[in-house]
């Protein structure tokens, strides 16, 4: 929060009545209260000017077009400011443009990162338990989303991003006794990055056993998510550097990038032909052309 308040200081001589003021950074509960309480003991008079909070809700690689489409929550401190910073968006958002307070606008941003959250969470731990269980998660998955209420998500390397691994962590930070469920969710889905990072150790020591020498692992995707170039609290680049850091040769493939200043990019054809290990990391759309699937799969 120390940069959301920074900001409104630098701001705050410049302010003149009329003024819109809007915070669209995901921040915990009560953060435009805040900034209207900073804005105040910089000598502004708060009730001249329209501060609300709207936050951003945009998919990398695709931010023009959802700054445009997509629905927005406006909250004001005020019923003014609401209606005022409402009319400000309703210029460019052809999406719907809702109103509520600015801790209600706060909450839900957080909201919708940690039920996503919760869901992933679902999927890794299913992912885990079937491992033990001798049980394709994929087949099972695919089986109980038959049913007409159930939509089970896909589970994982883990999950990174700014947003749904940082977001729920506000929650947690402003009522522990309570975000039970929110808490958990969070340290499966770290958790089942580590989980990743032992089902690769195991498969290369095995191999160090068999054949004397230490394993060539190839590491297929960093991006924390398919099809983009955000290495962002990236589950895949956890895995790399730690089996890195454990001594391996390790290879990447990141086909969204071209340089990486800690590991070795190489493309799919050297990687599967040079790595004693493939260990599939991020499903990028570029890899479902491979036709022989050898190696461990994380993300079908």
């Amino acid at each position: 929060m120390d940069y959301v308040v920074a900001a409104a200081r630098s701001i705050a001589p410049f302010l003149m009545p009329g003024n819109i003021v809007i915070l669209e950074s995901t921040s915990p509960v009560g953060s435009t209260e805040l900034v209207r309480d900073t804005l105040e003991s910089e000598g502004v008079d708060v009730s001249s000017i329209y501060l609300a909070y709207c936050p951003e809700r945009v998919l990398p690689g695709k931010i023009m077009r959802e700054l445009v489409e997509n629905d927005r929550i406006v909250g004001g401190i005020n019923e003014e400011s609401t209606q005022v910073v409402k009319k400000f968006y309703e210029t460019f958002v052809s999406g719907k443009v809702l109103t509520t307070t600015s801790r209600t606008a706060e909450m839900w941003k957080l909201t919708e990162n940690s039920s996503r959250d919760v869901q992933i969470a679902f999927a890794n731990e299913l992912s885990m338990l079937c491992d033990n269980l001798d049980i394709d998660v994929r087949e099972l998955i695919r089986l109980a989303n038959h049913h007409p209420r159930v939509n089970i998500l896909q589970p994982g390397t883990g999950v990174g991003g700014h947003c749904i691994a940082v977001d729920p962590w506000f929650i947690v930070a402003q009522d522990p006794e309570n975000a039970k469920i929110i808490r958990q969710a969070r340290e499966i889905n770290n958790y089942k990055t580590e989980w990743v990072i032992e089902k690769i150790r195991a498969a290369a020591y095995k191999f160090q056993a068999e054949n004397g020498r230490k394993a060539t692992i190839a590491c297929m995707g960093l991006a924390f998510k398919p099809d983009i170039d955000d290495l962002r609290e990236s589950p895949a680049v956890r895995v790399a550097d730690s089996l890195q850091k454990d001594g391996f040769d390790v290879l990447c493939v990141e086909p969204n990038i071209d340089t990486h200043r800690h590991f070795k990019l190489v493309d799919t054809n050297e990687a599967l032909n040079s790595a004693d290990i493939i260990a599939w990391l991020v499903s990028h759309r570029e890899f479902k052309t491979v036709k022989e699937r050898v190696g461990i799969d994380f993300c079908g």
